[in-house]
């Protein structure tokens, strides 16, 4: 049931207006924390107003402006858009308070802060935009605001960063733009408010080419190998511009698009006929292997996070590629499950960066005896993306590997078991690392990161065991997959 909310529009306007207040407030630095906490409560609230409503099937539409009659800049609460939304709403929140700790000594805090909130924004109208040509906006719009971001500290290295992150992502929002414009002249529309919208008399190579351009723009922000190289190069970003990058925003943003270029704009019956997304099954489980074995190398700390994002995130392309209802439910659940371990696993390392300066993981022998509420957290993220049964991780992985065994492909079920495998080949030295090799000096004292570092850690670390251990629970996150997942296959 579709009803006519203003909410739905007020929830990316929020940002809006707070980067706007953040901007004015100039160095104040008590208006610009408290124009950040504020904004980030009240659009958490306003999601989670829906919430109800939305478990229960209602659709929230707002038609702001029509360009031309058919073509406007709407918006559309769904389910597959409140997942992301809650996901991306309760993130904010968690990450500004961190972000205040983290930046506290930084230069150039009101440009930080401001373009943070701009990224939220934008985030949430990708998650509610009601077709192509408003996702295409908002995924434009993150490209800009995330730059400053990514070159916060100036320094030859970041601006290289960014260049190469620029060069990257518009070059994905011109394949976007360019997909939007030819599904629009395919199908006499641009909407996502149904389960697919091309018909297979548009000819099986114009529809191929489409769907290769349509990957090939939301597949850089989702770091789909090849396209991944922009995202190991921003990690000289500021540790909570990383998390936002890797958790929050840009690249679950590349994911969120393909999710709707499967199940929105193609839809499960065409594409099982025209059998395009059997490949891109195959390079998402490619990606998930040789990015995990990437990351086995890597010392520094952000680096072979970066590389398991890239792995982690080919989560969610397989499940949707697979083109079943357990798959597509893996997929979308893999959204938060995926967010809140990585965003503790990057809080984590921030909070070893600001507290001693270590910034790789040979540097970290002893440091769970010193911080071992931060390191405990690791601990926790670290078990979820192995796979272990009542955290977040092992949630996606079996209804990953169930949808796998419905699609009769049965050799996803050893991809998942490799990646287990692989996943504890790089977390579980580091953990042994902190735990059981002795620390440098003698005495050794309980020095854990300010409160609030340590705070949004060690929360994100509980939503983690609660996304895993309460799955089943009516009315929670998983729910809300199981609604969406329920439009897309007309159950």
């Amino acid at each position: 049931m579709d009803v006519v909310d203003a909410r739905a529009a007020l929830a990316p306007a929020v940002s809006l207006v707070c980067a706007a207040l953040v901007f004015a407030a100039a160095d104040h630095t008590f208006w610009r924390r408290f124009f950040s906490i504020s904004a980030a409560l009240f659009k958490l609230g306003i999601v989670m107003s829906m919430l109800p409503g939305a478990l229960k099937g209602v659709v929230y539409t707002f038609e702001l402006v029509e360009f031309t009659p058919g073509v406007a800049l709407a918006f559309r609460a769904d389910a597959l858009g409140m997942f992301f939304s809650v996901v991306s709403s309760t993130l904010w929140l968690l990450t500004t308070i961190y972000a205040i700790g983290y930046m506290e000594r930084e230069p150039n805090r009101r440009r930080f802060f401001g373009f943070f909130a701009l990224c939220v924004s934008t985030t949430v109208g990708v998650a509610f935009a009601e077709n192509l040509l408003t996702m295409f906006l908002f995924y434009e719009s993150l490209t800009i605001c995330t730059y400053p971001l990514v070159i916060h500290e100036e320094t030859p290295e970041a601006m290289k960063a960014g260049r190469k992150y620029l060069a990257y992502t518009l070059t994905a929002g011109a394949f976007v733009l360019l997909g939007s414009i030819w599904t629009y002249q395919l199908a006499g529309t641009m909407t996502l408010s149904q389960p697919g919208i091309l018909s297979i008399e548009s000819g099986r190579t114009t529809l191929t080419a489409l769907f290769a351009c349509l990957i090939a723009g939301f597949g850089v922000k989702a770091a789909i190998m090849p396209l991944h190289g922009w995202l190991p190069s921003a990690m000289v970003a500021p540790t909570p511009v990383s998390a936002l990058l890797h958790a929050v925003a840009v690249v679950k943003v590349g994911a969120f698009g393909i999710l709707r270029t499967i199940y929105n704009v193609f839809g499960v019956a065409l594409l099982k006929e025209l059998g395009v997304c059997d490949w891109l099954a195959a390079l998402a489980a490619f990606t998930i292997l040789a990015a995990s074995v990437i990351a086995i190398f890597q010392d520094n700390f952000k680096r072979r996070l970066a590389f398991s994002t890239v792995s982690q995130l080919s989560y969610i392309v397989l499940g949707a590629a697979l083109l079943t209802p357990l798959a597509a439910t893996a997929a979308i659940v893999h959204i938060a499950n995926q967010a809140f371990a990585k965003i503790t696993m990057f809080f984590v390392a921030g909070a070893i960066q600001r507290t001693t300066g270590k910034t790789t993981i040979h540097e970290l022998a002893g440091i769970g005896y010193r911080m071992p509420y931060t390191m405990g957290a690791f601990t926790v993220a670290a078990l979820s993306f192995i796979g272990v049964p009542l955290f977040a991780g092992f949630v996606t992985k079996w209804y990953l590997s169930l949808g796998a065994l419905e699609a009769d492909a049965w050799w996803y079920v050893v991809i998942m078991l490799a990646s287990s495998l692989l996943n504890a080949a790089y977390w579980l030295p580091v953990i042994y690392t902190a735990f059981f090799k002795p620390p440098p000096g003698t005495n050794v004292e309980v020095h854990e990161a300010r409160w609030t570092l340590l705070v949004p850690t060690l929360a994100c670390a509980v939503y983690v065991i609660f996304l895993g251990s309460t799955a089943s629970v009516p009315g929670m996150p998983l729910s809300l997959a199981q609604a969406a997942v329920t439009f897309v296959f007309g159950m």
